[in-house]
């Protein structure tokens, strides 16, 4: 049986086809089209997930989009209902939109492939159950509670279901416009961040300042209930509007205007972040423990974009809130493509699920691989200087040894990942044991605000060595803090007295002996590596361990800021050239960067992709 998923048209469009359960096939839209969070409709991913599966339209028995654009209406009439003169904004920019694209997503499906597979029709599926069914079916459990957290779906924007064998359940659900996402993306937009990719950075910015405006949203934005359930003071926001995310009285709350995009980061940004992180902490952990509760279960998987939240995911495991926990890769809505598809599969068509020892996400390597024949003959036809390796141990030996130099390696190698994060494949590498690596790569590879934080990858079996917590975390969904016995005398509140809020000298003091990818608060979001899932990234860190004797490499995704993380060789090319990395690997061909002649680039890359 042969079902297609797709999300599309909110944002971070993807289609994924699973055959007989087999997740074989995934991809964002945005990769193809090189436009970040792209919300068409996915037909570059779609093709791709045809090719991949050597099947075309036709031969789909199912096709499911992951929401139901008619309860979607129902929210956005109640909405207009509900604000009276004030909805005049909304319905000139949205309403239109909802009705030409959302209601007729059969009708441009149909328009561009002819058909809807072999029966012509669009099944959908509710958002917060595409996001459930995304968490809970790729899951090593049998029995799980779920726990989803985003903006808005139709109408639920939190829920707490059950999954059992093949069947989930949906128990609890708390509705727009009280949503734990769009508090988070209210405050991402305050503090001067893009809403949706900005939200990183502001999850990033928290460590750096002191959570003193805590008791003032529990007193006067957010009401917390002990089973994390929440409620939000609606005179502080503007989303339901439709113009803005919050209004004249946040920044009465806040003591002014919010911060403007690029201006400099006050210690107003840092608190307020460090405060809406906390809340968004607390909410988590009161949900998570409700939700074990209500099911009486022990595992816990989540979805949503929330659950990207790797700091709270973190803390859900250090404080004991749960023991065995697994958040989908893809948790936003691109993974909605794949549990939709899963949904219908198990669910609706009453299919068996047989559950492993491991995850059946495939790391997440779902993306499309470049063959070594479609490399060569790539670099071929631009005539780039390339050396290729026969032996691949030898290739990893190599690599290991010009990034334990300082240099700085662009890593494309097999599927691309599915999901926000690079986890190996499309990575950019550097030496984590370098005190001026996080800069150097934020500012001169990156181009983005020196204070974002870099991911290690570890060796699976080293993880405790370095970090407090010894659970995996293959997806770089979990947060923990450097072992007491690597960090180093740091004073941040000292440092950023001295340096009157400059971030650049705070990020470039060593706190560990392992200073790129330790934070200022000492923690990492970290992945750890294994050989049965990712064999050639595991050996290139060996290798790089052998020479250093650390099992470390700093891993960020390949790409510049606002551009998506590179799908293609040319990508790759592109992003190399454009940066000040030293190294390009592609499969088994390494170029350096001495070696290539003059880019011409005829495009300025700051001009073709929208900052984030």
């Amino acid at each position: 049986m042969i079902i297609l998923g797709i999300s599309a048209l909110y944002h971070d469009s993807a289609a994924a086809i699973i055959i007989n359960g087999d997740i074989i096939a995934a991809a964002q839209e945005e990769r193809f089209t090189r436009k970040k969070h792209d919300n068409n409709l996915p037909i570059n991913a779609i093709k791709y997930c045809f090719e991949a599966a050597n099947i075309s339209m036709i031969d789909v028995d199912e096709v499911v989009y992951y929401d139901n654009s008619l309860l979607t209406l129902d929210r956005f009439m109640s909405n207009v209902s509900e604000l009276g003169n004030e909805a005049d904004f909304l319905l000139e920019t949205k309403y239109k939109g909802l009705i030409k694209s959302r209601l007729s997503i059969d009708k441009l499906i149909r328009n561009e492939f002819a058909v809807i597979g072999k029966k012509d029709t669009l099944s959908v599926c509710e958002h917060h159950i595409s996001h459930a069914a995304s968490a809970f079916y790729p899951s090593p459990y049998e029995s799980a509670a779920i726990l989803t957290i985003d903006g808005v779906g139709e109408w639920a924007t939190t829920t707490i279901g059950i999954g059992h064998g093949n069947k989930i359940e949906i128990l609890k659900e708390i509705d727009y416009p009280h949503s734990l996402g769009l508090l988070y993306s209210a405050f991402t937009s305050f503090c001067g961040f893009k809403v949706n990719s900005g939200d990183y950075k502001f999850m990033g910015l928290a460590p750096y300042g002191e959570p003193v405006y805590y008791d003032l949203l529990k007193e006067n934005v957010i009401d917390i209930k002990q089973d994390g359930s929440y409620r939000l003071n609606m005179e502080f926001f503007e989303f339901h509007k439709g113009s803005h995310m919050t209004g004249r009285k946040m920044e009465e709350l806040f003591g002014g205007p919010a911060r403007e995009i690029e201006s400099k980061i006050t210690k107003r940004e840092m608190d307020i972040a460090a405060s809406v992180q906390k809340i968004t902490e607390e909410v988590v952990a009161g949900l998570a423990r409700y939700a074990l509760e209500l099911t009486k279960e022990k595992n816990l998987v989540m979805a949503g974009g929330v659950a990207l939240n790797c700091v709270a995911n973190g803390k859900l495991i250090k404080n004991g809130v749960v023991r065995n926990l697994w958040v989908q890769p893809a948790a936003g809505d691109a993974g909605g493509a794949l549990g939709c598809a899963l949904y219908s599969y198990y669910q609706i068509n009453n299919n068996s699920r047989k559950v492993g020892v491991k995850d059946s996400q495939k790391g997440s390597y779902l993306g499309p691989e470049y063959s070594s024949e479609e490399i060569g003959e790539f670099l071929k036809k631009n005539n780039y200087t390339s050396q290729f390796y026969d032996d691949k141990k030898e290739l990893f030996r190599d690599v290991a040894g010009e990034i334990s130099k300082g240099k700085v390696v662009g890593w494309f190698n097999g599927r691309m990942e599915f999901g926000p994060r690079a986890l190996g494949n499309r990575s950019i590498l550097g030496n984590p044991m370098d005190t001026e690596m996080q800069s150097k790569l934020n500012l001169k590879i990156k181009y983005r605000e020196s204070f974002r934080p870099f991911a290690p990858s570890i060796l699976k079996e080293k993880y405790s060595e370095y970090f407090e917590c010894n659970i995996e975390s293959p997806y770089m969904l979990l947060c923990e803090n450097v072992v007491e016995s690597r960090r180093l005398p740091f004073n941040r509140e000292e440092l950023m007295k001295t340096h009157q809020g400059d971030m650049l000298p705070v990020v470039n003091t060593a706190r560990s002996d392992v200073p790129a990818i330790t934070h200022v608060d000492y923690s990492a979001r970290i992945q750890t590596v294994s050989e049965d899932t990712n064999p050639d990234y595991y050996h290139l860190i060996k290798e790089f361990e052998k020479i250093t004797g650390c099992p470390i490499l700093i891993n960020t995704s390949f790409n510049v800021r606002g551009e998506p993380i590179v799908c293609s060789p040319e990508d790759a090319y592109k992003c190399f050239m454009r940066t000040e990395m030293d190294i390009l690997v592609l499969g088994n061909y390494v170029l350096k960067k001495t070696e290539q002649r003059k880019f011409d680039d005829i495009d300025d890359w700051r001009k073709e992709y929208v900052l984030d």
